[in-house]
C-alpha cells in the first residue's frame, strides 16, 4: 500500500512538472511580432477642377476728340469786341472776338496808295518806252537814207534800253510795295479771332476791353464729335491688337450705357520707359451721356 501511494505521488509530480513545461512557450508567443495586416484600398484622387481663365481685360482711358484747341492772340492789342462766349456752338470761320486795329487799317490805307502811285509811274515809264523804241526806229531809217550820223543812231539805242531797265526797277518796287500790302492784310486779319472748325465754346479766358499780349489764350475751342478713346497696354499685347478690332466701351458715370467702338489706330512702336504701347479707339454710333475729358473703360475680349 505504501508503495502505491509512492507511485501515485511521483506521477502526480511528473504531470504538474509536464503542466509547467506547457506555459513556457505561451510566454514566448505574447513577445513575437505581430503579423503584418494587409492595407485597404485607398480611393483614387479627384481630378483637379482648372480655375476659369478671364478672356475679358478692361483698361481705363479718357475720352478725347482729334480737334480741341485753345486759341491764343496772335499780335499784342486790345480785345475790342467779344461776339460770342461758352458754351456756344459756333461754325468753322465764325468771327469771335475782334481787337483793336485801326492803326493796321490806317498802314494799310497808305501801302495801298502806294501800291497805287507806283503801278501809276510804272505806266508811265513803259509809255516813255514805247516812245523811245519808236525813236530808235526812225533813226535806223534816218541811217539807211543817210539823214543821220551813227552817233545819233547810237544815243537813240542806248536810251531806249536804259528806259527798260528803268521799267524793270520799277516793277520791281511794285512787287514790293504789293507784298507790303499783303504783309499789312495779314497782320490785320490777326485783329480777328475765328473759329478754327466746327465746334464749343467750351471756356473764355479774357474780356472785352483787356489788353491781350501774343500768344496769350482767348478760347478753349473743343469738337464734339467723333469721340475718341486712349489707352495704353503692356508689350505682352503687342501685336494681339489690329485695326477694325471691335471694342466695347463703358463709363462709370453712366453705368447703363454700353457703347460701340473700333479701333482706329495702333502704335507701330513700344515706349521703352513704361513698356507700353498706345491704342486709339474711335466711338461709333450715338455719344449718349459720354462727353470729351470723361474717363471710360474699354473692354477687350480674347486678347490673352
Amino acid at each position: 500500500m505504501r508503495k502505491e501511494w509512492m507511485l501515485i505521488g511521483l506521477g502526480a509530480a511528473l504531470l504538474a512538472m509536464g503542466c509547467g513545461d506547457e506555459k513556457a512557450p505561451v510566454g514566448g508567443v505574447t513577445n513575437a511580432a505581430a503579423p503584418a495586416t494587409t492595407p485597404a484600398p485607398s480611393k483614387p484622387a479627384p481630378p483637379k477642377v482648372s480655375e476659369p481663365v478671364e478672356s475679358t481685360l478692361s483698361v481705363s482711358g479718357p475720352i478725347i476728340v482729334e480737334h480741341q484747341v485753345d486759341l491764343t492772340a496772335q499780335r499784342d492789342g486790345l480785345l475790342q469786341k467779344i461776339y460770342v462766349d461758352a458754351p456756344a456752338r459756333v461754325k468753322a470761320g465764325a468771327l469771335l472776338a475782334e481787337l483793336d486795329g485801326r492803326q493796321t487799317q490806317a498802314n494799310l490805307a497808305a501801302a495801298r496808295a502806294k501800291t497805287r502811285s507806283i503801278e501809276a509811274d510804272l505806266k508811265n515809264w513803259q509809255a516813255e518806252a514805247q516812245v523811245l523804241k519808236a525813236d530808235y526806229v526812225r533813226q535806223q531809217h534816218l541811217m539807211e537814207l543817210g539823214l543821220t550820223s551813227q552817233e545819233q543812231l547810237e544815243h537813240a539805242k542806248y536810251k531806249a534800253e536804259s528806259d527798260q531797265w528803268d521799267i524793270l526797277r520799277v516793277t520791281e518796287t511794285l512787287n514790293t510795295a504789293k507784298e507790303e500790302e499783303h504783309s499789312l492784310e495779314l497782320e490785320l486779319e490777326k485783329t480777328k479771332v475765328t473759329a478754327p472748325f466746327n465746334g464749343l465754346i467750351a471756356r473764355r479766358y479774357v474780356r472785352e476791353g483787356q489788353n491781350v499780349t501774343k500768344g496769350e489764350r482767348l478760347f478753349w475751342v473743343t469738337a464734339e464729335a467723333p469721340l475718341l478713346m486712349r489707352f495704353t497696354l503692356p508689350e505682352k499685347f503687342f501685336g494681339k491688337m489690329r485695326n477694325g478690332q471691335p471694342v466695347e466701351v463703358t463709363c462709370a458715370d453712366a453705368p447703363a450705357e454700353k457703347h460701340v467702338g473700333k479701333v482706329k489706330q495702333v502704335s507701330p512702336v513700344v515706349d521703352p520707359s513704361s513698356g507700353t504701347f498706345e491704342v486709339l479707339v474711335e466711338l461709333v454710333g450715338d455719344r449718349g451721356a459720354l462727353r470729351p475729358g470723361m474717363t471710360a473703360l474699354a473692354h477687350l475680349e480674347n486678347i490673352h
